[in-house]
């Protein structure tokens, strides 16, 4: 039977501080989680993810309702606290409960500031409109990323930086991969219903009807045959990258394929259910190749998976040329930044030029790995020009014209927006809102 059981919110309070003062230490949202006992995990996973897409606010406000910053958790408690207690058309809590519940939560780990909890939450209670004017026009506040971010993006997308921005505090949608090898997408769709949960098909011939997104998020043991093999979670983005490096005629049977860097593992198995290949999967990180691994298990796919450093190719090639190659290249996460909300907080400014730089040398030794006439696909999950079309303009000056083709129906840049650039527009139907993709960026070179 399953349980129903719902740790007290200021249990979830405690331990969403420390997931908060985690990320603020450097330590990914994702780390942070997974030391949390399992009960836990749901609920301080939502209200730390939405503390961290408000979480330039709430750093604000603390800051003018106390000028010293409190001891690092009790700091991170307040900041949780503000968050649930912005305005918003229906509150997850009243107002007197979440500061009841913090200050109990303070009582627990910092008994001392207990007191200083409640009067800091009471009076951001007493004179809120006040500080949130206050703070509107300040770029952290008003937009909650960091400055640099900002101006980056303001920088690359003149037209449309604020709905990105705007954008990347929403919640994502649950987006689903049906796995052709079991069903039609339009079959799973029908399981969904049975099952009580509301879905619907995405169009797009890039989708190969096999894209669903759910009205309502839930743990994957929920979803059916999900332990099977029936389907996997994927954004529609990246659903995108079979399609486009497998082609309109696909590879012939058998056909030698190379992902790069492919934990943890979706668009690995996506090209597995999508075509019979002798497909290698490379990571640099063994740990996170044993993700691929297991992901490939529960789909009951085959692979070859090998722990090394792509672009250091006499660790792992055997000499023999690939037909086709899919480079999701490490890149800075911008365009998954509402998935990932610590991702704006952990990035730096030099880390954009660092990761452009690593791009290019992955690119360049890869490229001779590609026999004459295959295809290469890169990608990355970022929004930022600079791991875009920037690195992919360097490379095509570094080899020339006569050594390497940029497809037409590359779709370049794709934003998480309704109104996105026509060249994407062109090439595939957007779903409306909730239901937008992921920020991603995809080139798709053919050797010549």
């Amino acid at each position: 039977m399953t349980s129903t059981f719902t740790p007290a919110l200021s249990r979830q309070l405690e331990w969403a501080a420390q997931v908060v003062e985690g990320v603020r230490c450097g330590r990914s949202l994702t780390e942070v989680l997974a030391a949390l006992p399992s009960d836990l995990r749901p609920g301080v996973q939502a209200i730390a993810s939405d503390a961290l897409r408000r979480l330039g606010a709430a750093s604000e406000v603390r800051a003018r309702l106390a000028a010293r910053a409190p001891p690092p958790w009790v700091d991170a408690l307040l900041l949780v606290a503000l968050t649930l207690l912005w305005p918003a058309p229906a509150p997850a809590y009243a107002p007197h409960t979440v500061v009841d519940q913090a200050v109990q939560a303070a009582k627990a780990r910092a008994p001392a500031s207990a007191g200083f909890v409640n009067a800091l939450l009471r009076r951001f209670l007493r004179e809120r409109e006040g500080l949130l004017a206050a703070i509107a026009t300040l770029p952290q506040a008003r937009w909650n990323h960091p400055g640099w971010w900002v101006d980056r993006l303001r920088a690359d997308w003149p037209q449309s930086w604020q709905s990105l921005l705007a954008a990347a505090d929403q919640r994502p949608p649950m987006t689903l991969r049906v796995n052709r090898r079991r069903m039609s997408g339009a079959s799973y769709l029908q399981h969904l219903q049975a099952a009580g949960q509301a879905a619907s098909l995405l169009p797009g011939p890039d989708l190969g009807g096999q894209a669903l997104v759910l009205r309502k998020p839930c743990p994957v043991e929920q979803l059916p045959g999900f332990a099977d093999g029936w389907a996997s979670v994927q954004d529609a983005a990246a659903q995108r990258a079979a399609a486009l490096l497998l082609g309109p005629a696909g590879l012939s049977a058998g056909a030698r394929v190379l992902d790069a860097c492919a934990a943890p593992g979706g668009k690995t198995a996506h090209l597995l259910e999508s075509a019979d290949l002798d497909l290698l999967a490379l990571d640099s990180d063994p740990a996170r190749l044993d993700r691929v691994r297991s992901t490939l298990e529960r789909l009951r796919l085959v692979a070859r998976l090998q722990a090394a450093d792509a672009r250091r190719r006499a660790d792992w090639w055997d000499g023999r040329p690939f037909d086709a190659i899919l480079l999701d290249a490490p890149c800075s996460a911008s365009g998954i930044v509402r998935r990932h909300p610590d991702i704006r907080w952990l990035r730096r400014p030099g880390d954009i030029e660092a990761l452009a730089r690593t791009q290019g040398e992955l690119l360049d030794a890869l490229w001779p790995t590609l026999g004459i006439g295959g295809r290469l696909l890169y990608a990355t999950c970022s929004v930022f020009k600079a791991e875009g079309q920037g690195v992919i303009d360097a490379f095509l000056q570094r080899r020339g014209s006569g050594e390497v083709r940029l497809d037409p129906a590359s779709p370049g840049h794709l934003l998480s927006l309704a109104d996105n650039s026509p060249a994407a527009q062109r090439a595939r139907e957007l779903p409306e809102p909730p239901a937008l993709p992921d920020g991603f960026f995809y080139a798709l070179l053919h050797k010549t």
